[in-house]
């Protein structure tokens, strides 16, 4: 059964098939209405989705968008014309999120709780990994969608929403450096360091910069954990860093949590970490549920909302 309207059904079975006379045959309809529909597909876009080449037609910058938006709506609707047919309803209604800390730390939880304010009968399972693990978890079929840093293309997933997200110092209220708009790498190096451990993306990226600074740093404290670093800023240990992911103390003075009571947050201005991006994954080729499509969206609306200016 299908869900889609007509013009982008027609415009799926178009860019499969790269033909007009092979999208009619499949289809069992007259080219001629192909045509008709394709036509007022770009009409009412406004712009062409094919070039039209004597042999067949390809997909144009607009028509490769479509195209991504086209397919996800098509397995929303297969996924959830199964769940009415089967009764598997109540089997979909949970969702398998794999996340590296910083974003366990404030995004996904709050979009979970965001998303259960309208959908109450849909439960989650957060399983903070690291991000390569995240990653492998979405392919494999653990998780239904990743929240992780990445360095570098990503093949095997697809990438719903991609953003830099810049590094900050956390350090303690009343410190030397707290106050200031931006530091450098060398102002920060000039204090004791809580880090990652090197097989870290925002470690690698610290070593590649210091490294470029002629900079050499024996780090005061080497841990993954978030929380262990925080109460080391706030005991006066030494700084440590963290993504910025646009909430970073926002909390208010009845709000305040103990993950961020004493510290202050620094932006760091080198241009090595922006090499990372913050990315929300999920499974190329597998149909997903609809709770887990609409949280999809959730986590992509609230990751560029938190990086908006």
């Amino acid at each position: 059964m299908q869900l889609l309207p007509v013009n982008l059904a027609y415009f799926l079975e178009v860019a499969r098939t790269g033909s007009v006379t092979e999208a009619a045959h499949a289809l069992n309809v007259a080219p001629s209405a192909i045509s008709r529909q394709v036509a007022k597909l770009e009409s009412g876009i406004g712009v062409p989705l094919f070039a039209r080449h004597p042999r067949g037609m390809t997909l144009t910058e607009a028509g490769s968008r479509l195209l991504a938006h086209a397919r996800r709506t098509e397995t929303e609707s297969s996924t959830l014309v199964e769940e009415l047919r089967t009764g598997r309803g109540a089997e979909a209604r949970s969702v398998a999120v794999a996340c590296s800390e910083g974003f366990a730390r404030r995004l996904v939880p709050r979009a979970i709780a965001g998303f259960r304010r309208e959908h109450p009968d849909v439960a989650f399972r957060v399983d903070v990994v690291a991000r390569q693990e995240a990653t492998r978890r979405v392919v494999e079929g653990l998780a239904d969608v990743a929240v992780t840093y990445t360095m570098g293309p990503q093949h095997d997933v697809r990438v719903e929403c991609a953003v830099v997200v810049p590094v900050t110092a956390i350090v303690p209220l009343g410190h030397a450096l707290d106050g200031r708009d931006r530091i450098s790498l060398a102002d920060l190096c000039a204090y004791p360091l809580a880090l990652a451990s090197p097989g870290t993306s925002q470690r690698e990226l610290f070593d590649i910069g210091a490294q470029l600074e002629g900079i050499t740093v024996r780090p005061a404290l080497v841990c993954d954990s978030l929380a262990p670093q925080y109460e080391f800023v706030r005991a006066g240990g030494g700084l440590a860093l963290v993504g910025d992911l646009g909430d970073l103390g926002d909390l208010g003075d009845t709000d305040q949590s103990a993950a961020t009571e004493g510290v202050a947050y620094v932006p760091v201005d080198h241009p090595v970490f922006r090499q990372r991006e913050a990315q929300v994954q999920t499974a190329t080729g597998r149909r997903t549920s609809w709770s887990a499509t609409q949280f999809t969206e959730l986590l992509v609306a609230s990751l560029r909302r938190d990086r908006s200016p």
